[in-house]
């Protein structure tokens, strides 16, 4: 599969799967459909979670952190970590991506995991951390709903 970017790229729903010993997981059809296999991992700097990008959304990361507005030693330093967390990963030919091992054990990946649509990117949660973030979010999701009449 090429790693292009598609003009509707988007990474919807939310996938209980099970991480092999090797911290292989099947990616869903639907997302690898879109045409993008290739991605970078990178820990969520706030989140316990990884934060997976298409080649596209990771390459604007450096030009949103360059137009941050931050001092120009802070954006120097934030390209430094952010590209220094990162990983290449790809989907092999059953659909299924290698995490690394490093990201895994840091971020306690492994057994059961989901994974997270985000539109431009997706997310692997621990699944029990996930249960409680998406229950302590519930609220602030009803509210912005309510605000925007969805």
């Amino acid at each position: 599969m090429s790693s292009h970017q598609p003009s509707t790229l988007i990474y919807a729903g939310t996938f209980e799967r099970v991480m092999d010993g090797k911290h292989r997981v099947t990616i869903p059809a639907a997302w690898l459909a879109q045409g993008v296999s290739e991605f970078h991992a990178v820990p969520h700097p706030s989140e316990e979670c990884l934060i997976v990008m298409p080649p596209h959304e990771f390459q604007s990361v450096e030009e949103r952190i360059e137009q941050s507005g931050a001092p120009a030693a802070e954006r120097r330093k934030a390209i430094r970590q952010f590209y220094s967390r990162a990983r290449a990963i790809s989907a092999d030919a059953q659909g299924r991506i290698l995490f690394a091992q490093d990201q895994c054990k840091v971020l306690d990946l492994q057994g059961e995991i989901v994974l997270v649509g985000g539109r431009s990117r997706f997310e692997v949660w621990n699944a029990a951390r996930w249960s409680a973030i998406a229950h302590q979010e519930h609220d602030s999701f009803l509210k912005v709903a309510n605000l925007i009449g969805l």
